[in-house]
């Protein structure tokens, strides 16, 4: 993640962020280690064959606060500045 984190904007979930990676605008996906893999297979697959940085985040909870959410999140997404 970069260092200006508190400027970065997220797109939270699965479909989301499978949906922006589609249409390359996610500059970094972000993945929980606690997720269960068949859940996030897809996103990073998708995120490696769109050469998109991947992080692992080391709990749901804590990506869901990263996000800004008050749930856990399985992936997550920092949307490219346009």
């Amino acid at each position: 993640m970069s260092e200006n984190a508190a400027k970065e904007t997220y797109v939270v979930g699965m479909k989301q962020t499978l949906k922006l990676l589609l249409e390359e605008r996610i500059e970094e996906v972000l993945v929980a280690q606690d997720a269960d893999a068949y859940v996030t297979k897809e996103v990073e697959e998708l995120a490696r064959e769109k050469n998109v940085r991947i992080t692992h985040i080391e709990s749901m909870k804590k990506l869901g606060r990263l996000c800004g959410i008050s749930v856990g999140a399985a992936a997550a997404g920092i949307v490219k500045k346009v």
